[in-house]
């Protein structure tokens, strides 16, 4: 089982939740550490009987009416309280199979604490709004109001690069608005989601309230689209299984946060003793693997030099290699097939007449930190998602050209913009096509109470546990007619 990668009392149980139980399933698949790709569990993947019985439990128990408000709340914070007790196995479990330095994986655990925090807030103040009848002639004695109610089954389908927090801003709003959820992890990632649901079920969270499907999506992914109880589909993940997903909801709802290629434009009057950790960071650290990770990086002919100088400078001090060394800053990507792809991409780039600055050495599944300057316009280190630590940047005089070039991607999740000009500010958030736009920031940066979500292929709908609540709720007008 791996027990010197990972000790074998941080294992949490290795098959299917289902109310209340954890069962063993169908054909097994072996998670990995994603370091030195040993292997260090074996998991059951669900079968297509224990996804109907999931579903049916997670609809009976919404069916027969959640908790009140305040006990929901309770068990969220509960929850919370619990991350100290649980955070060594977290580390562990998430160092292992998903890659994180200490530092990103303790990060990760912080952050989720604020959501389930947030969260609970949320179950506190779900509440409709007054409608003002008195502005339509003859209806002034009416009142009326509306009502928020659990929408029903919420299926999450989440992503390696968050194993935990994106995972809990799915299920702690849904929960939190009265939901049953039907939860299932990355298969690179599967440890961590049931970890979760053990804190979550010794927290109080009603067993029927919470299931756990592992396995691949071909598989079980496509047979939770098959089970027509489930409401609300809610799913980080690449674009093409996004529309597949999009395409069997049909009619019910979906949120979704999709594929992205993250901009960030740095102007000539920027702060660059400010900007260059901050992009350095954004691009590079969890190895790049975050939708929102800088990848075009704009920098004005003026400071091209300078700021290609820090960033080298900087990206040189990102240690990168065994994520278990307290000294390491970028871990491995999430295979060794993924280190493959971008170190290709990374070559394709040179022979086309990019320049590698710095990185780009790859030791199984390690990418030494890159950056990259004139890469060709039709390449893929600037026209796809990398998902891989390395920033391309390319310089400009006119930004206005730099924002259309900018937004001349199918994608529009999040983009930052460091400047001093707060006319250019405000023409930046007025003209760039994207989901979030930060002025001074970088595209990267999150923090867990704003309202997250993308345009054009890059998804619809918010995350952010204010946000989510109400995505995963159906609002109801009732009238008084005196």
């Amino acid at each position: 089982m791996g027990a010197e990668l990972l000790h074998v009392e941080a294992l949490p149980p290795t098959g299917q939740l289902i109310d209340g139980q954890w069962q063993e399933g169908g054909p097994l698949f072996t998670v990995e550490d994603k370091y030195s790709g040993r292997p260090i569990a074996q998991v059951a993947a669900a079968t297509r009987a224990q996804v109907a019985q999931a579903v049916r439990v997670a609809k009976a128990a919404v069916d027969g009416g959640p908790p009140p408000p305040y006990e929901r709340a309770q068990v969220l914070r509960r929850a919370a309280a619990l991350m100290p007790a649980y955070r060594q196995r977290f580390v562990d479990v998430m160092v292992a199979e998903a890659g994180f330095t200490i530092v990103d994986a303790n990060g990760e655990i912080d952050r989720a604490a604020v959501t389930l925090d947030l969260s609970a807030d949320e179950a506190l103040r779900l509440v409709g709004e007054v409608i003002p009848f008195g502005a339509s002639p003859g209806a002034h004695r009416r009142m009326g109001f509306t009502q928020r109610f659990p929408i029903g089954v919420v299926c999450a389908i989440t992503p390696f690069n968050a194993p935990l927090n994106t995972v809990l801003h799915k299920v702690a709003p849904a929960y939190a608005a009265g939901n049953s959820v039907v939860l299932k992890p990355s298969a690179f990632t599967p440890l961590t989601g049931a970890l979760l649901a053990q804190l979550l079920l010794e927290a109080g969270m009603p067993p029927a309230f919470l299931a756990v499907l592992q396995g691949e999506g071909d598989s079980v992914g496509s047979w939770l689209l098959e089970e027509q109880d489930v409401a609300f589909y809610t799913f980080t993940g690449s674009t093409r299984v996004g529309r597949i997903i999009q395409q069997a909801a049909g009619l019910r709802r979906t949120q979704m946060e999709l594929g992205s290629i993250a901009s960030t434009i740095v102007c000539a009057d920027a702060d660059l003793e400010r900007a260059i950790p901050k992009i350095a960071n954004a691009g590079l650290r969890k190895a790049g693997q975050v939708c929102t990770s800088v990848q075009r990086l704009y920098v004005h002919q003026d400071i091209l030099a300078q700021a290609s100088e820090r960033l080298v400078a900087f990206a040189a001090t990102l240690r990168a290699g065994d994520p278990r060394d307290p000294d390491t800053k970028v871990g491995p990507l999430i295979s060794e097939a993924s280190a493959i792809r971008a170190e290709s991409w990374l070559r394709e780039a040179e022979q086309g007449g990019a320049k590698i600055l710095c990185g780009g050495q790859r030791q199984r599944s390690v990418i030494t930190p890159a950056v990259v300057t004139q890469a060709p316009d039709g390449g893929k280190v600037w026209c796809q998602e990398a998902f891989a630590p390395l920033l391309v940047i390319r310089p400009f005089e006119d930004f206005e050209a730099a924002m259309r070039d900018a937004n001349n991607t199918p994608y529009g999740l999040s983009a930052g913009v460091f400047t001093q000009d707060i006319d250019r500010a405000l023409r930046a958030a007025q003209t760039l096509r994207f989901g979030t736009v930060q002025i001074n920031e970088t595209s990267s940066a999150r923090a867990d109470v704003m309202p997250f979500g993308g345009v054009k292929d890059s998804g619809f709908g918010k995350e952010g546990p204010a946000y989510a609540i109400r995505e995963m709720t159906e609002e109801r007008l009732v009238v008084f007619n005196p």
